[in-house]
């Protein structure tokens, strides 16, 4: 996790190909076009792309039409109610479920479609120097935050150097190696200055942690007012927030600046979002399925079939990282190579996962980028099959030879026990703990002990499990459009540069080179092979041992239009949604 604010997104196919699974249709793409708009300068080759995934369900009684098909007559105004399965401490800040509710409230300098193209936002237009190392971005004129202060260039550099120093780990973690400066040009012009090229720039700056707070109110108020109730340009305005129940976001009626892939432009339709905090499976699901909900969030997988013909389903495979056990290589029994390797032959992962999930989320055996991830290198999907009797004869050599009465196996008298910290109901649901219960079954005939240990939202993020004394393995993911997710987690973490997502604690030289080489690469295509590269050295290391895709999903009743996943990290749109009657 970056500074314990997680990106540390508890994270999916080759992203050229499509494929069914499950019934879900995955799909990918590596391409990204750079150019901002018309009259955009020249275009800079980017590794971004594709990423994300929706899977629409037909609806509707019976007659064919797709999942949004027009209920009757467009009625503006009213109140959604919507209800989610997560509360994070703040609205804005570095985890994928604050940035779910930041994209609410403010908007981005570009915004990312289905396709992995770059569309403009609060840019209307980008170029970048020869050299790769100067980018400018012409502004939406007009545009004001909801305190009336202008969106202007001087704004959006006091963000920049607002989240560089310190105020979004997330966002540091993403740029702080590339970012050297910016500076407001006139009123409408911003120049940021790199110190290296960095292809994966508007991708990343496409993701909700990336949103423009108004300059003044990040002067004048307070820290914790920012993170209760950031002030933004968006469609919506941060109400009453009931902790432990719900938060409410009002229409901002002078909204203009939306991005160029919304499906209107001008204010919302309806009044307000009631975004309420539902953890319980059965009670989230059971508000819509009874009309207390109008949508809801994170479909239990017990009941997605169930709601696929009565609602309008949509599912996002998140790219990024996985949800990956990362295992901790400098204290404990999988500092051996061969340990770690032979933990990852244990267990029939994917059945773990199918079974958990009732085959609703796709298992991914890469534990170090997501199968909808532009650059992914899915020759790994092959590895470390399962195959008890390879992870029996690794134990073996590792000098792992005797066991006790309860067929552990030890060695020095030590048993070979895991300890495995997860976060319940903040980065793994009750699904997802079920599946570590089933690999825990599973590694046993193999003799490890698996130790499950479930902590609070505030203990992991507060830097409770952070040491390397404090686990054998940790359950995470991250939310990313880009392969570039590799340097976030994998940069070199050292006592004068620490790097709190690296939770394998894993440091090697040329693979950070590897990395930072496919980030700063002239083209996609040798981008992606420094990435492909990097993931095979990590999964020959095994170092981290995937599970399943992190996805998104949501579910709206029948009279509700128009609500949407964005394609960088998933967040549900609620701009363009209107009811019908």
């Amino acid at each position: 996790m970056t500074n314990r604010q997680p990106a540390y997104q508890p994270s999916t196919t080759d992203p050229s190909r499509s494929r069914l699974r499950n019934g879900l249709s995955v799909i990918g793409r590596s391409d990204l076009r750079t150019n901002g708009g018309k009259g955009a300068g020249r275009r800079a080759a980017s590794a971004a792309a594709l990423l994300g995934v929706l899977a629409l369900t037909a609806c509707g009684s019976g007659s064919g039409g797709s999942a949004g098909a027009a209920a009757g007559e467009k009625v503006d105004g009213g109140t959604i109610r919507y209800a989610h399965l997560q509360e994070p401490p703040c609205i804005y800040g570095g985890w994928v479920q604050q940035a779910y509710l930041s994209r609410q409230v403010l908007d981005s300098l570009v915004s990312q479609t289905e396709d992995g193209s770059i569309v403009p936002w609060l840019a209307e237009e980008w170029s970048v120097s020869e050299d790769q190392l100067t980018w400018t971005f012409k502004l939406k004129e007009g545009v004001k935050f909801t305190d009336g202060t202008p969106v202007d260039a001087q704004a959006v550099s006091d963000n920049f150097e607002y989240w560089t120093g310190g105020g979004n780990g997330t966002v540091q973690a993403y740029i702080q190696e590339y970012y050297e400066s910016s500076k407001a040009v006139d009123a409408s012009t911003l120049e940021v200055k790199l110190s290296a090229p960095y292809s994966p720039l508007l991708s990343a700056l496409s993701q909700g942690y990336f949103g423009i707070q108004s300059a003044a109110a990040l002067k004048e108020r307070t820290e914790q007012q920012n993170c209760e109730a950031p002030i933004g340009s968006g469609p919506f305005t941060v109400g009453d927030w009931k902790r432990g129940e719900s938060v409410t976001f009002q229409q901002n009626p002078d909204y203009n600046s939306a991005p160029q892939n919304a499906k209107h432009q001008g204010p919302a339709y309806v009044d307000s979002v009631v975004w309420s905090f539902v953890q319980d499976n059965t009670s989230r699901f059971g508000s819509l399925a009874s009309g207390e909900s109008d949508a809801i969030g994170e479909v239990p997988t017990v009941d997605f079939e169930t709601a696929k013909p009565q609602f309008q389903v949509q599912q996002y495979i998140t790219p990024g990282r996985p949800v990956t056990l990362s295992l901790n290589t400098v204290e404990g029994p999988f500092t051996d190579t061969k340990v770690r390797q032979a933990f990852a032959y244990s267990a029939d992962r994917k059945a773990v996962v199918d079974s958990a999930f009732l085959g609703v989320v796709p298992f991914e055996p890469n534990g170090t980028v997501s199968q909808s991830t532009p650059g992914y290198n899915a020759e790994i999907a092959g590895e470390y099959p399962f195959d008890q009797a390879k992870a029996n004869a690794l134990l073996d050599e590792a000098g792992w030879t005797e066991r006790n009465a309860d067929g552990i196996r030890t060695k020095d008298g030590q048993e070979l026990a895991i300890d495995i910290v997860f976060g319940l109901n903040s980065i793994v649901t009750t699904e997802g703990a079920t599946a570590l219960q089933n690999l825990q079954e599973q590694v046993k005939p193999v003799g490890f002990k698996v130790n499950l240990l479930p902590v609070t939202q505030a203990d992991l993020f507060g830097g409770a499990y952070s040491t390397p004394d404090s686990y054998d393995a940790q359950l995470g993911y991250w939310t990313s459009p880009t392969a570039g997710i590799l340097y976030i987690n994998f940069r070199q973490n050292t006592a004068k540069n620490p790097n709190y997502a690296n939770t394998a604690f894993y440091n090697n030289a040329e693979i950070e080179d590897l990395i930072l080489k496919a980030n700063s690469a002239p083209s996609t295509e040798e981008a992606n092979t420094f990435y492909a590269q990097a993931q095979q050295r990590l999964s020959d290391e095994a170092v981290a041992v995937g599970l399943y895709t992190q996805t998104s999903t949501v579910a709206t009743s029948q009279n509700l239009q128009d609500v949407w996943l964005e394609a960088s990290q998933g967040e549900p749109v609620f701009h363009d949604a209107y009811f019908t009657e």
